[in-house]
This record gives structure tokens, C-alpha cells and sequence, in this order.
């Protein structure tokens, strides 16, 4: 996932690193696989504004993605590796033999030409889509179902993987990519690799036109505003505000943010900072 630092011939390409975009090999996507998507431009049904900040941006098409893998045993070649507008990950376009066409997110080291299957007993590489159970220990996993047969939910985004450290009888034990360890029905599916495009988060924007581009408008900071707009409001001179909080007064660092007692806390081993559940 090479990235590509900019020259500064202009003051927006100073500061600016991009992706290279070595792994993608077209820019025009499958047309059966576009759906139309309108902006919101954050107003609500009612056309009144509920989230600030954003609004504008470049129009674009959503890219119907396969998250359930549930075409099984039919081999599929990979004809294309794609950027998506609407995700941090590359998707891969896969032909099947049976004529349909459809997209996939993109592991790391998928190229075109290469063939993936998904089904009960395909072996466990990459691209490859079966249950926990029937995979080895060590392996790395994204698209994990959290119900068998519901889709992909876990480990989407660039870069992103589970491991598989543990089974027991009806549960697999994932390693999630915050470090929490949780576990998973033994019958849920996931696919094998880790998602492409894993320099995302070490690409810099530049200049604040590009953010417009998506739709993002400038925000306010809340030490900027008066009193009666914010609770960081108000003060003489600079006045840093206290405790970074909402608009609401919502503490912004170090609160919980799970409900106490959910059903799904059995579920979990570890937390992401290292603590175990009181069972």
C-alpha cells in the first residue's frame, strides 16, 4: 500500500500525502452494481438540520457489496481491484462462473486473476470465505458474522483483522483489532486476510478543499462561542473551556460509553485495555 508524498507546488500539496493507488487496476466501476444515493446534507426527514458541519461534496454512487459470501462452492475469478467512495477499503469485483458479477472487500495480497470460493470445506486462504470452525488457529479474519447467515459486521474498514486465538465447543475466540478478546459463534462465516489499503490512516489531507469534496464543512470550535452556544463558551480572552465536552455538556474523553449490563457482555474476555470482566 505505497502512499505518494506530493510536491509543494501549490500551498495544498505542502502538506499533502496521498495513495499511490498501485493495487487498484480501473477507475470505471461495474455498472450492475451501482445503486443511486442522495445527500442529506444532515437534515432529517422533516428537512431540518440535525447534524452540523455537514453538507455539499461530490455526488457518488454506492457499490453494492457481497458482506454474506453466500454464493458457496462456486469459484469466482477476480477481474478488477477498485477504489470505493464509500469506504476506507478497496472492493474487488469477482466473476463467477456461473456469469454473475459480484463485489467483495479486497484483502491484502488479492490480485487479478486469482480465484476465491466460498462454502463449508474450501481451505483457508485468502479471499476464501468459511466458518471459524473449520479454520486453523492463527489465522487472521475480517468480515466476521456476529449471527450465522446475517453478513459480515466485524473488521470492515482499511487495514483492519481479527485473529483467531481460541475454540471451544460452540463459541471461537477472536482477537478483535482493539486487542479485546470476544467470542463468536463457531458457525459464523468470515473471510480469510487482512483488508487492503492499511496506509489509510497515514494520508494527509492538505488543505481543507478536500474535505469540502466529501461533504465535511468547517467546524466551530466550542471555546470559539459564546455561553449561551456551548458550555466551552464564553470567558475572557482565551479561555481553554475546562473539560473538553458536547454542546450538550456530554463528557468528550474518558466516559463509558456502553450500556451497563448488555446481553453481550458474556461474551466478552477482555477488555481493549487489557481488564477482565467481572463474571
Amino acid at each position: 500500500m505505497p502512499l505518494k508524498k506530493y510536491k509543494p507546488i501549490t500551498a495544498g500539496t505542502r502538506w499533502r500525502i496521498g495513495n499511490a493507488y498501485a493495487e487498484v487496476t480501473t477507475m470505471t466501476p461495474e455498472k450492475s452494481l451501482l445503486e443511486k444515493t442522495k445527500s442529506t446534507a444532515g437534515r432529517n426527514s422533516q428537512g431540518r438540520r440535525s447534524m452540523r458541519y455537514m453538507g455539499g461534496g461530490n455526488k457518488k454512487m454506492y457499490r453494492i457489496i457481497d458482506f454474506k459470501r453466500d454464493k458457496h462452492e462456486v469459484p469466482a475469478k477476480v477481474a478488477t481491484i477498485e477504489y470505493d467512495p464509500n469506504r476506507t477499503a478497496f472492493i474487488a469485483l469477482l466473476n463467477y462462473v456461473d456469469g454473475e458479477k459480484r463485489y467483495i472487500l479486497a484483502p491484502q495480497g488479492l490480485t487479478v486473476g486469482m480465484t476465491v470460493i466460498s462454502g463449508l470445506a474450501v481451505p483457508p486462504e485468502i479471499g476464501n470465505t468459511l466458518m471459524l470452525k473449520n479454520m486453523p488457529l492463527g489465522t487472521n479474519v475480517h468480515n466476521i458474522e456476529m449471527q450465522p447467515g446475517q453478513g459480515g459486521k466485524i473488521a470492515r474498514s482499511a487495514g483492519a483483522s481479527a485473529q483467531l486465538t481460541n475454540k471451544e465447543e460452540k463459541y471461537a475466540v477472536l482477537k478483535m483489532p482493539s486487542g479485546e478478546l470476544r467470542k463468536v459463534l463457531v458457525n459464523c462465516c468470515a473471510t480469510v486476510g487482512v483488508i487492503s489499503n492499511s496506509d489509510h490512516s497515514l494520508e494527509s489531507m492538505g488543505k481543507a478543499g478536500r474535505n469540502r469534496w466529501k461533504g465535511i464543512r468547517p467546524r466551530t470550535r466550542g471555546v470559539a462561542m459564546n455561553p449561551v452556544d456551548h458550555p466551552m463558551g464564553g470567558g475572557e480572552g482565551r479561555a481553554s473551556g475546562g473539560h473538553p465536552r458536547s454542546r450538550t455538556g456530554k463528557y468528550a474523553k474518558g466516559e463509558k460509553t456502553r450500556t451497563r449490563g448488555k446481553g453481550s457482555d458474556k461474551l466478552i474476555l477482555q477488555r481493549k485495555d487489557g481488564s477482565k470482566l467481572a463474571k
